[in-house]
């Protein structure tokens, strides 16, 4: 089980969030989010796999921040194309696409980019980008059969411990977590995500 925790910034923070026995880091590379990491932290995860969050960002802007942060994976967050995510793919780059499921047939479009994906991630659907802080309909995932792992995110907190322990599908990899820990926007309760984490691990999936 992946367990990846997004929307870092502070050097203090992400140094405490390191050490609680998590997998990857997010970092919201996206000016609208009030998790933008508008420059480099002053510490850097050095033990997790560091993960890059772009909504409809260019492709010159996203490899700058690559770089500047030494990222793993990029997360693509927005309506970037499949060509798009080729584009990425053929220049080297480890990608995570996200999709918001409303109904069965959105995971038609999904078959489009699995050449060029390296997970998926299932987040909630709303108005704008960034996420709600609300699950979604874990159900709808029973339609999704492609074969690239997924992680699931949106608005998962403390409470959806036994929904996750409830959860199954053979594609299922991990999960994200950002609002539902955190005491302001960028800072995460370390307390709280470390008891959740081994909850988590602890848990007969």
């Amino acid at each position: 089980m992946i367990i990846k925790v997004c929307g870092m910034r502070d050097a203090n923070n992400i140094r405490d969030i390191e050490n609680i026995g998590i997998d990857w880091m997010g970092f919201v590379c996206y000016n609208q989010s009030p998790r933008f990491v508008n420059t480099i932290p002053a510490y850097m995860p050095t033990r997790v796999k560091r993960v890059g969050v772009f909504v409809n960002a260019k492709i010159d802007f996203i490899l700058t921040w690559t770089k500047n942060l030494n990222l793993d994976y990029i997360q693509l967050h927005g309506t970037e194309s499949p060509m798009f995510c080729s584009t990425l793919h053929n220049r080297g780059l480890h990608l995570i696409k996200a999709f918001t499921p409303r109904k069965p047939s959105d995971f038609k479009q999904i078959a489009s980019y699995t050449p060029y994906c390296d997970f998926l991630l299932f987040d909630t659907p709303c108005l704008t980008f960034g996420g709600s802080g609300k699950i979604f309909d874990w159900n709808l995932l029973q339609y999704y059969t492609n074969n690239i792992p997924f992680l699931l995110s949106g608005g998962i907190c403390p409470d959806s411990l036994k929904l996750l322990q409830q959860f199954r599908h053979p594609q299922w990899a991990g999960i994200d977590l950002n609002s539902g820990f955190e005491t302001k926007p960028a800072i995460k309760d370390a307390t709280m995500l470390q008891l959740f984490i081994k909850q988590i691990k602890n848990s007969p999936f």
